[in-house]
């Protein structure tokens, strides 16, 4: 997976780092290629050793159903709650783990993430709410005045309306978010299959009594014309 560069992803991303008196918040959004090279080909021909890639994989259903995604809605054992449903082919499935390695690299290896720990979700406007729900909780005014123009970037580099979502929610021994005082994190893929794309919309809040300070600053400026539809 190749990252795209984007300057209104680095300016939203600036912005996406947002401290308040309750909790800090700590997002990025990245773009994707699905163009596999050089370590890719590799990896996917080893993760379709047994299989073929066009078989398909099933989904565990969106975590609970409402707006919103809780680091703590499964249980530390990593128990599934109710039913498998969905299916994904396992050529998207690398995509989706590849562009976690890709991200998190080289502190977290996904390279043996199961299909079960990834979600489809529902529809872009449960995105679109579960993400504003949980922002507009933690960081207020800070957002609302960014809201804009990161949807507006994120529709303009892959067209949402054209996309399938996917989330990742995995078990409390993979995530990389499970750190003391995270009190709510999500991992959105925005997945366009024609344009051969996935945007990457990671996200968390920790207890600022926790928190480490990264030293990346806040120099987010937008357009009050910008706005998302």
């Amino acid at each position: 997976m190749k990252l795209l560069e984007s300057s209104r992803f680095e300016a939203i991303n600036n912005g996406l780092y947002i401290e308040t008196g309750d909790s800090n918040i700590r997002g990025r959004i990245e773009s994707y290629s699905c163009k596999m090279a050089g370590n890719d080909k590799a990896l996917y021909k080893r993760f379709n050793a047994e299989q073929h890639p066009h078989d398909l994989q099933a989904l565990s259903p969106p975590e609970g159903l409402s707006p919103g995604r809780s680091t703590y809605s499964r249980s530390i054992s990593g128990d599934e709650e109710g039913p498998l449903c969905d299916t994904i082919s396992r050529k998207t499935l690398f995509y989706l783990i590849a562009t976690l390695n890709a991200s998190f690299q080289p502190d977290y290896d996904f390279s043996d993430a199961k299909s079960h720990e990834f979600s489809k979700e529902p529809s872009l406007n449960w995105v679109v709410n579960a993400v504003d729900t949980n922002l507009n909780a933690t960081a207020g005014d800070a957002f609302r005045g960014l809201r804009p123009a990161l949807w507006s970037a994120i529709n303009d580099e892959i067209n949402l309306n054209e996309c399938d979502i996917y989330s990742y929610n995995p078990d409390f021994v993979s995530d990389p978010f499970t750190e003391d005082g995270c009190l709510w994190s999500f991992n959105y893929f925005f997945y366009n299959k024609k344009l051969k794309r996935i945007v990457f919309f990671s996200c968390r809040a920790i207890n600022p009594c926790y928190a480490i300070d990264s030293g990346v600053g806040s120099d987010f400026t937008m357009d009050e014309d910008d706005d998302f539809e």
